[in-house]
């Protein structure tokens, strides 16, 4: 699978950071992408896109 596949059809992980977050699926899936793993990182940057 490409990244091109892959934005085009986010994951179940995406959909569920995005409404936890409540953020869009792209500012969602763009945190996901660069945070990775560490969650803990990528909960502190949505919070940053939500506020």
């Amino acid at each position: 699978m490409t990244k091109e596949t892959k934005a085009e059809t986010p994951g179940r992980d995406v959909i569920a950071f995005a409404k936890k977050h409540r953020v869009a699926i792209e500012d969602a899936q763009k945190i996901l992408e660069q945070f990775g793993d560490d969650r803990k990182a990528a909960d502190k940057a949505a919070r940053r896109i939500a506020a």
